[in-house]
C-alpha cells in the first residue's frame, strides 16, 4: 500500500506535467495513480490534493508570489513550483499539522529538486504558515 508521501510525490509529478503544458493529463489522473500503485485511501488523498491545487491555482500562486523575496513565480523551477503549490494548498485548505506539511515538502524537495530547493522551500512555506 502506498504512503501519503508516495501519494504527494505522484501529485507533484502530475502538477509538474500540467505546469509544462500537458493539460490533457488531467483526464488520465486515475490511471496514472493506479499505475503508480496509489490506491484506496491514498488515491482519494492524492485526488483530493491534485484537484484542490488545480481548482485553487490562482490563489495558491498569489500566495507564493507574495512570499517570494525577489523574482517571480515564473522564475522558479517547475519541480520547486509544483512542490510549493502542493504544500501551500495543504497549508491553506487542508486541516493538517503545518509542521508536518512543511517537513514533507522539504523531504520531497531533497529527493526531487535542486540542492538549494529544501532551504528555499522551507523559507517560503515558513512565511506562508504565519
Amino acid at each position: 500500500m502506498a504512503t501519503r508521501t508516495q501519494a504527494r510525490e505522484s501529485v507533484i509529478g502530475l502538477l509538474y506535467a500540467v505546469d509544462l503544458g500537458n493539460d490533457g493529463i488531467i483526464k488520465f489522473v486515475d490511471e496514472i495513480l493506479e499505475d503508480r500503485k496509489i490506491r484506496n485511501k491514498q488515491k482519494d488523498f492524492a485526488l483530493n490534493l491534485f484537484n484542490g491545487v488545480i481548482d485553487n491555482l490562482e490563489k495558491i500562486d498569489e500566495e507564493i508570489q507574495v512570499h517570494l523575496n525577489q523574482g517571480l513565480l515564473s522564475d522558479l523551477g517547475n519541480v520547486e513550483k509544483s512542490i510549493l503549490r502542493l504544500a501551500v494548498y495543504e497549508i491553506l485548505f487542508e486541516n493538517l499539522d503545518k509542521p508536518i506539511i512543511i517537513n514533507e515538502a522539504i523531504e520531497l524537495s531533497k529527493r526531487l529538486a535542486s540542492d538549494s530547493a529544501p532551504k528555499f522551500i522551507n523559507g517560503v512555506l515558513d512565511k506562508v504558515k504565519r
